[in-house]
């Protein structure tokens, strides 16, 4: 009896220092957490908060970004953007207009470069996000699910391939609007696939894309957020470099086509007839030069590829 309790004591002693070992490390490994709460914004810097795939904020240093921050563009160099007729949000390579009304941008506009079409693609992004930058929230995922519309970007993941950072904004949610599958699978992908030949052989482009509404009470879908559902979606192209000046807008049909896609050229002045907003007030350097770029195109300067019409047609608008 005498070695059990001896060997019971032991353990008593044991058990206590052990406890008092705990508390002592937990208050300890407490102490050292508050230390750190109150200066991890001393120790990391603002610009690393956010992981990888997050990055789309413009406050973030573009020379941090780690793959082709060159293309990065300045904001005080975007003298391209059109009139601002909500939430203005630049992004690191796109600006938008955001509407709260349609829970969409009014536009999304961008430069489109040779250089950057050059790069190889890096992968297509797998998630959409919210855009965390419109002040009243931008449309969700959600919001799209079983409506029967795709999420059609206006600035296309395409044009955005050169970087992680690119392609995770264009994911965005205000980078979206409701598309019918026809019109995002067909002719709007096509007219893309077109920009991009434009781009590449001209060098540079500035491109304006967004919905158009003719009925002023849209269908919406979303439960949680009214989103609108445009009748025709407008994409605008502008070659201001060079001796060969040129521009030329398309006014596109949400919804299945087997017309050329030249059949929807338009000038800039006619989208701005549909759409009410002023694409270039501050461009151009006299009013002359502005009414001469937004008032004509020359179809024979963007050849428009037959094989692609072809093959939206045959393939893509059956898809």
């Amino acid at each position: 009896m005498a070695r059990f309790r001896q060997n019971h004591v032991k353990s008593d002693r044991s058990s206590g220092f052990l406890a008092r070992g705990l508390i002592f490390s937990g208050v300890l490994i407490g102490i050292m957490f508050l230390l750190f709460y109150k200066m991890k914004d001393q120790i990391v810097p603002p610009q690393s908060n956010k992981s990888k795939s997050d990055r789309y904020d413009i406050n973030y240093d573009p020379n941090a970004l780690e793959d082709h921050s060159e293309l990065y563009e300045p904001v005080e160099s975007r003298t391209y953007l059109p009139e601002v007729k909500g939430d203005l949000i630049h992004h690191t390579y796109y600006t938008l207009d955001y509407n709260e009304d349609t829970e969409q941008s009014n536009w999304v506009s961008y430069r489109l470069t040779k250089k950057s079409l050059e790069i190889p693609n890096v992968p297509r992004a797998k998630k959409f996000r919210y855009d965390q930058d419109i002040s009243t929230r931008s449309a969700n995922h959600s919001d799209y699910t079983h409506s029967g519309y795709t999420r059609g970007h206006m600035a296309p993941a395409g044009d955005m391939a050169f970087n992680e950072v690119a392609m995770n904004e264009s994911f965005l949610m205000s980078n979206m609007s409701p598309q019918t599958r026809g019109c995002n699978g067909g002719i709007w992908k096509e007219l893309e696939e077109n920009v991009r030949d434009w781009a590449f052989s001209n060098g540079s482009l500035i491109v304006v894309s967004g919905p158009i509404f003719y009925d002023r009470n849209p269908k919406t879908i979303g439960k949680k957020t009214k989103v609108a559902i445009p009748d025709a979606f407008y994409k605008i192209v502008l070659d201001n470099e060079g001796r060969d000046k040129k521009s030329i807008a398309f006014i596109i049909p949400n919804d299945t086509s087997d017309e050329p896609l030249s059949n929807y050229a338009v000038t800039i002045d006619k989208v701005e007839d549909v759409t009410d907003i002023n694409f270039f007030e501050n461009y151009f350097d006299s009013q002359d030069v502005e009414d001469k770029m937004e008032g004509n195109y020359n179809l024979k300067s963007w050849k428009i590829s037959d094989k692609r019409y072809k093959q939206r047609v045959k393939s893509w608008n059956k898809g």
